[in-house]
């Protein structure tokens, strides 16, 4: 079934580039169902998942790879990948609905973005590191060519960028793969052997240095401070969907990473990294409010707002290292947030970059100042972008709540001194908030006059993404029993 998952788009992505003669609203549609079915396979595995047993993976599959060096076609699920299939498959189903008008090369569009969910599913069911790697790698050449072909503004330099930094945050990461294998025995790539192994225990210079390669790799990717230039320049110039992509999935990348690898293969290094972690976070989360708070450009907000969350993830897997004998219970609160905050910020943010998208097709301008009154010609607009904001900062009765929450009390408890980043939260709000008047509030001026409101394909796609947030905010039960029995074995793990 996974392998399914996988492979269903690719095998779409190969018969659309195959089809030349295909007609631009068959290849549109194409996209849609595929993108469809993938999801409902998903909620099959979802209704069928029980969790696993320490050190298994559900659904897991194995075929021999490359035998020289020990690795294989290993694949499964458990808490911490499979919320997060089912966030990728929803994030590319309402990619898929939005781009419905899409006039530019829909075709060619449907099949690099079909890759790339193949790709991105690929990453979170991987259980061997080199083909953790492959999907991690091709999934920065994919969004590269999203970026330079259908980008505006500067978007070749843009791409570049992009695909420099995290190129190079991904040759450190397989030099720190690298320096598991060769410490491992026997060598092995495979993730569940080299959980159980923890390869360098008791070798505090070399595990530090292995976990500082790997640390990069992932840092870069997510991105925390002070590896996230290259963030703003690219959610500025991708297309709408490139953006949602980006935030919803490819980020998660950097943060699943770390709750994958990092922390159950080098227990003893990340406790010992546990409070530089920490001050990331914290940085990354006041640093990214702030640095949102001064833009007037809206889709450099957002994308530092997600700098911003992306801090309380590190902030709580931080936290998650600083092992005591009464922390247990705080510190698994605190990476059942940390997931949940991966989950919730690509379905808010996802819809968010979506909304920006709106903005710029019909006025060609993310420029705030340039609208006012934009409530009064597009109430529907208007509606979903409120939802959006109040979710993204935390309200109770949106997914960002139970995630936030969970994370302040988990990490918290374990380290008093994270009461910190509780700032950023105001922060957020703040600049959410002046956002929302500049733009909606006011005489209907500038931009906002004759602005077009949200057509079907737009309500629907970023509509379905907000509903999903405010369900988790209201019924979070049924996410919370997949995630909290991963997040206790892994505290488990990193407590050896």
């Amino acid at each position: 079934m996974l392998s399914l998952i996988v492979f269903l788009p690719l095998a779409a992505a190969l018969a659309l580039v195959l089809l030349p003669r295909l007609s631009d609203a068959a290849a549109r549609w194409s996209w849609v169902a595929v993108a469809t079915v993938d999801l409902a396979l998903v909620v099959v595995v979802w209704w069928q998942y029980e969790t696993p047993a320490e050190g298994q993976l559900a659904f897991e599959q194995r075929a021999e790879w490359i035998p020289g060096v020990n690795s294989s076609y290993h694949i499964g699920v458990d808490g911490l990948s499979l919320p997060l299939i089912a966030m990728t498959a929803v994030i590319f189903v309402a990619c898929a609905v939005y781009a419905l008008r899409e006039t530019d090369r829909p075709r060619l569009q449907a099949a690099l973005f079909l890759f790339l969910q193949s790709v991105s599913m690929g990453l979170f069911v991987s259980a061997d590191l080199i083909l953790f790697f492959v999907f991690f790698d091709l999934s920065i050449v994919a969004m590269y060519f999203v970026i330079a072909g259908w980008g505006h503004g500067d978007a070749a330099r843009s791409a570049l960028k992009f695909f420099l930094y995290t190129f190079l945050g991904s040759l450190a990461l397989l030099v720190g793969f690298i320096g598991l294998y060769i410490a491992a025995d026997p060598h092995t790539f495979d993730m569940v052997e080299l959980s159980e192994q923890t390869p360098l225990a008791g070798s505090s210079p070399a595990g530090g240095l292995v976990l500082a390669a790997i640390l990069i790799g992932l840092a870069v990717k997510t991105p925390t401070v002070p590896f996230h230039t290259w963030l703003p320049p690219a959610h500025t110039d991708a297309p709408a969907v490139g953006s949602a992509v980006l935030a919803g999935v490819l980020l998660k990348m950097g943060t699943y990473g770390f709750v994958r690898i990092a922390m159950p293969m080098l227990p003893d290094a990340w406790r010992a990294w546990a409070w530089v972690i920490i001050v990331v976070g914290i940085v990354s989360v006041i640093y990214g409010a702030l640095v949102a708070l001064a833009q007037t450009d809206l889709k450099r907000m957002i994308a530092y707002t997600s700098v911003n969350h992306m801090g309380y993830i590190a902030l709580a897997v931080g936290a998650a290292g600083l092992v005591a004998g009464d922390t247990a219970e705080a510190r698994s609160i605190a990476v059942t947030g940390a997931v949940t905050q991966m989950v919730s910020h690509g379905l808010i943010t996802g819809a968010l970059f979506l909304l920006a998208g709106v903005l710029h097709d019909r006025a060609g301008s993310y420029d705030m100042d340039a609208y006012g009154g934009l409530a009064a010609p597009a109430p529907r607009f208007a509606a979903l972008f409120a939802l959006g904001a109040f979710a993204s900062l935390g309200l109770p009765g949106f997914s960002g709540f139970i995630a936030e929450f969970q994370i302040f009390t988990g990490s918290i408890a374990a380290a008093p001194v994270t009461t910190i980043a509780v700032v950023g939260i105001l922060i957020t709000a703040a600049l959410f908030l002046r956002a929302l008047q500049r733009i909606f509030t006011g005489q209907t001026r500038g931009q906002s006059t004759g602005f077009g409101d949200l057509h079907p394909a737009e309500l629907w796609s970023v509509g379905s993404l907000l509903l999903l947030s405010v369900l988790i905010g209201v019924f979070p039960r049924p996410l919370l029993d997949v995630i909290e029995p991963a997040s206790e074995v892994l505290i488990d793990l990193v407590g050896r």
